[in-house]
């Protein structure tokens, strides 16, 4: 029966991430930099200044909003960095080769513009949930844009589609399956002990979530980022090699791991651009849920900080992690099969010992336990949108029910878990970036409004 479930439900995921929704998330987003003239990017350090209160732009005591920049950046990063950074990458090479990375670059550099565009219009378009609190997301600018009832139905279908996409079950999945291997707990005990530390933080609102993330996420990154140079280090002279792998595979004509060269190029590309997608999100719809809490009177300031994100995420984080994968494992060797976290695993222990699995481990608890507090607070925007706490369907149950889903996963099989995570982004983004699309005009005139003079 679960095998049935498996199959059917990878064939939906090879038709949902099929050449249209390619397309869209990167011939969308080349667009969106194209139509932007790059000028985003120009900008990008003021993100920075903003970030760490060093600019007042957009600052006001009227603000709406509930977080500071850094506590909603922190938030989308919890839930962004995290073990599609560690477990996903190795996903990356395993499925698309080394090749498929040169995909990921590219496909984080277009996702900090894309992001820019759909964090200034979560905040240029806010509402307020059912409780009375300001929200910003999809599901707010969607029927705003449109203005019709078709606006209203890709609202309700993108928090549908979230309930699935925003799951943190691949995260619980991960942690189990290393933790199984190394320290031989039973991944039900793992699975347990996750959902019910989740829970008890969810019981404590959104205030205590961001008060949580803002201090696990600096952390885990200056952990991971500095094992990741060691290793780096340590091999430093297969660097340049490893870099002329990864752009000869990018655009061989011989295949990656055998077949139809264009076959071959096609699959690295596609590969890549969903992994990027699972890692930065971007285009899917997920950060502007965190920034749209963001206290600012001015959209554009969050767009530019959530530009940060993909940046952190893809462009630094993924690129260490593929780097100590290639320069440690022969990719030769490698099948098309998810090996996931295993993989990075076996690089950090060949090259740093106990001492590489002990900080890896570390990490993995870091970036895991981060994402499932990130996810949760996506997951339940989307809930609180679609079920309005009517009836049984409060906070409550939406806790029950996330928590549960985190059991689930620990102990369900990865490729059950990746494929229905894929399908949940896959159907996220769909609305999502269309809307994006045809809402650019208004982010254009914001950027020429309220960016000219700023440097």
């Amino acid at each position: 029966m679960i095998d049935l479930l498996d199959k059917y439900i990878l064939m939906a995921v090879d038709f949902v991430w099929g050449p249209v929704l390619v397309f869209l998330l990167f011939g969308g987003g080349v667009f969106l930099m194209l139509f932007s003239r790059g000028r985003t990017l120009k900008h990008f350090g003021l993100g920075f200044k903003l970030l760490f209160g060093f600019s007042d732009f957009g600052h006001s005591k009227d603000s709406e909003g509930q977080l500071s920049h850094f506590k909603a950046l922190s938030n989308a990063l919890a839930a962004t960095v995290g073990l599609g950074n560690i477990a996903g990458v190795a996903v990356a090479v395993t499925q698309g080769g080394p090749g498929s990375i040169f995909w990921m670059w590219v496909s984080g550099i277009i996702g900090m513009n894309t992001k820019f565009f759909e964090c200034t219009l979560s905040l240029l378009f806010r509402g307020r949930d059912v409780r009375g609190d300001v929200q910003g997301g999809p599901m707010y600018y969607i029927p705003k844009v449109l203005n019709n009832k078709l606006g209203v139905f890709l609202s309700f279908f993108f928090s549908a589609a979230g309930l699935i996409g925003v799951q943190a079950m691949f995260q619980t999945n991960q942690v189990a399956s290393f933790l199984s291997a190394e320290l031989s707990i039973a991944p039900i005990w793992i699975g347990l002990f996750f959902a019910i530390a989740t829970g008890i933080i969810l019981m404590g609102g959104l205030q205590r979530i961001a008060t949580v993330t803002s201090a696990i996420v600096p952390t885990m990154c200056v952990i991971y980022v500095l094992s990741c140079l060691a290793i780096i280090f340590l091999n430093f002279e297969k660097v340049p090699e490893i870099f002329g792998l990864i752009f000869k595979e990018a655009f061989s004509f011989g295949a990656a791991f055998g077949g139809a060269s264009g076959y071959a190029i096609m699959h690295a590309f596609k590969v890549g651009v969903k992994r990027g997608a699972f890692s930065n999100e971007a285009g899917t719809g997920t950060a502007p849920m965190a920034h749209g809490n963001a206290k600012t009177s001015e959209p554009v300031s969050e767009g530019l900080v959530a530009m940060i994100g993909p940046f952190i995420d893809t462009v630094i984080v993924c690129t260490l992690t593929a780097l100590v994968i290639l320069v440690s494992i022969d990719v030769s060797t490698l099948s098309g099969s998810i090996e996931g976290i295993s993989l990075t695993a076996q690089a950090f222990e060949q090259n740093l010992g106990s001492v590489g699995k002990f900080l890896l481990g570390v990490s993995i608890l870091f970036f895991g336990f981060s994402t499932m507090i990130g996810m949760a607070n996506y997951n339940e925007k989307c809930w609180t949108f679609l079920f309005r706490d009517r009836g049984i369907f409060k906070r409550p149950l939406f806790i029950f029910t996330f928590c549960l889903m985190l059991f689930l996963g620990a102990i369900a099989s990865v490729d059950l878990v990746v494929n229905l995570i894929d399908l949940g982004f896959g159907l996220m983004a769909y609305p999502n970036m269309i809307v994006v699309l045809i809402a650019s005009p208004i982010v254009i005139k914001e950027i020429k409004n309220k960016l000219s003079f700023k440097n």
